[in-house]
């Protein structure tokens, strides 16, 4: 079976999501994630294991997911290729406290919030179920979003394996 072919076809977009709980905050960036329900409607984001953003999303009720333009890969370097481990990759980035208590990034193209309803294991991520209950954009969105293969150069900032 060649599901790395079938994979490597393939081209999502990727996102920031954020998690604040017990006082910490944390964010990476993510490629996989997408609307998994319609009725009601349940996005889905894979958080790493390996990741901090994992940690702190473990006991966080909610999280926030960020679309980022294609021209945002400044912010997308700073999210997926820094670790929380050792940094914050909150300074000098512009954010306020969203709904339950989540990190908003403000300089993103459109975010929601949603609840954790569910965590579903899935190998090295964990699915975290979302419901989304806010959301916000800067504008018309017509710039282009940031896709895998926009994203697929950053050197992520933990292990991969």
């Amino acid at each position: 079976m060649d599901i790395d072919s079938i994979a490597g076809r393939l081209d999502p977009e990727v996102c920031v999501v954020t998690a604040a709980s017990g006082g910490e905050r944390a964010g990476c960036l993510v490629g996989f994630a997408a609307q998994c329900s319609l009725r009601p409607v349940r996005f889905a984001v894979w958080l790493s294991e390996l990741n901090r953003t994992h940690e702190v999303a473990g006991s966080a009720e909610f999280l926030a997911v960020h679309l980022l333009a294609r021209d945002q890969r400044a912010l997308a370097e700073r999210f997926g290729g820094r670790t929380g481990h050792r940094e914050d990759k909150f300074r000098d980035v512009r954010w306020r406290e969203g709904y339950g208590g989540a990190v908003v990034l403000a300089d993103v193209e459109e975010w929601f919030v949603g609840r954790v309803v569910a965590r579903v294991d899935g190998g090295d991520h964990t699915g975290f179920v979302l419901d989304p209950v806010d959301s916000g954009r800067r504008g018309a969105p017509e710039r282009p979003l940031m896709r895998q293969s926009d994203a697929i150069t950053i050197r992520p900032g933990h292990p991969v394996d």
